[in-house]
């Protein structure tokens, strides 16, 4: 399900096919469902045929990575999980999932296990693997017999496009991952195609490439709880923004959340957490550690966020708890414009 996607992306998408508008002489937008949320991709050119080919091709590499990517359609990655779920060894497979998997690696190792795309086991027993999750809940002993087997990214060994497994828990989800990527990818396609201003958006995640006429990009940032913003971010050429919340994907039963993003450690929905919204600063690969950074900061919860940030190379993070209260760094803290600067909680160095 698809229950808020940030304001700006909201303004032009319709979830059922592409839309193209033109909202100035030099600016061309375009949107498409893909990845189970809107994509949202605006360009200032002067030049629309050619801003409206690039846009294209961006369009079509996320089609080709939603099929090649998907955890739960077949496709390479599924035939992968079969043959680890079989006890394969020596297992082919792409170069870019086999680089997706390395990647994973050092990013669970950074995040010490927190961000973790190998526990789709999980993903799947809590439903979150449909369109539409939802009940009934899962059997408490299933939920324990899986963190039992403690599936992990480093379970798997990749020797150039050979994988192998230690364990058969281990069933890839890159979902957690996969919007950030496509951000670097599009930005990659679109510098090729000579465009060098634009803003990329997939699902809430955004990268900026330039500027926006005049001034800096400009983001908004959803209030987990409401309708209005909770501020807004201007974006600098090849800054990335990711945002976790507990309103993108979830299900309530007994007048209890369910949200999407699930803590390894204990099997379950991270509970005391509504959103997470990290800012990485322009780098090779800034979109997907800015998908990537969130998931473990979340799911470190108020008490541990700051740490897990530190973990994740991130100065720049806000979390906001199930009481609302926000708590960010003071390098974030002075890049927003509030909505309601009176909210703002802790800030920490």
């Amino acid at each position: 399900m698809i229950s808020r996607q940030s304001r700006f992306a909201l303004l032009s998408a319709l979830l059922s096919a592409q839309q193209f508008a033109y909202a100035s002489p030099a600016e061309y937008r375009a949107s498409s469902y893909v990845f189970g949320t809107i994509a949202q991709i605006t360009v200032m050119d002067a030049d629309t045929t050619r801003a409206q080919a690039a846009v294209g091709r961006v369009f079509v590499e996320f089609d080709r990575m939603h099929r090649e990517l998907h955890a739960w359609q077949p496709g390479e990655l599924v035939a992968l999980n079969e043959a680890i779920s079989h006890g394969g060894t020596n297992l082919r497979t792409t170069p870019e999932i086999a680089r997706l998997i390395r990647e994973s690696q050092r990013l669970e190792a950074q995040s010490g296990g927190l961000f973790n795309p190998a526990i789709g086991q999980l993903v799947r027993l809590w439903s979150f693997h449909r369109d539409k999750p939802g009940g009934p809940l899962p059997d408490p002993k299933d939920i324990a017999r899986i963190v039992a087997a403690r599936p992990r990214m480093s379970d798997l060994s990749v020797r150039g496009g050979v994988v192998t497994s230690v364990n058969r828990s281990v069933q890839l989800d890159f979902g957690g991952y996969a919007k950030g990527y496509a951000l670097d990818r599009a930005a990659d396609l679109l510098r090729a195609s000579g465009i060098r201003n634009a803003l990329i958006n997939v699902g809430g995640n955004a990268l900026a490439l330039g500027r926006h006429g005049e001034r800096a990009w400009r983001v908004g940032l959803d209030s987990p709880r409401g309708t209005a913003l909770l501020a807004t971010l201007d974006l600098y050429d090849g800054e990335a923004v990711g945002t976790s919340g507990d309103y993108r994907r979830y299900y309530e039963i007994g007048g209890r959340r369910y949200a999407h993003i699930i803590d390894p450690r204990t099997g379950y929905p991270v509970a005391d957490v509504e959103s997470v919204t990290v800012l990485v600063p322009r780098g090779a690969g800034a979109g997907a550690l800015s998908d990537a950074a969130s998931k473990p900061i979340f799911i470190a919860g108020p008490s541990g966020w700051r740490e897990a940030a530190a973990r994740m190379g991130i100065s720049w993070a806000m979390l906001i708890d199930m009481e609302g209260e926000i708590h960010l760094t003071r390098g974030l803290q002075a890049r927003l414009h509030w909505s309601e600067p009176e909210r703002v909680g802790e800030v920490a160095p």
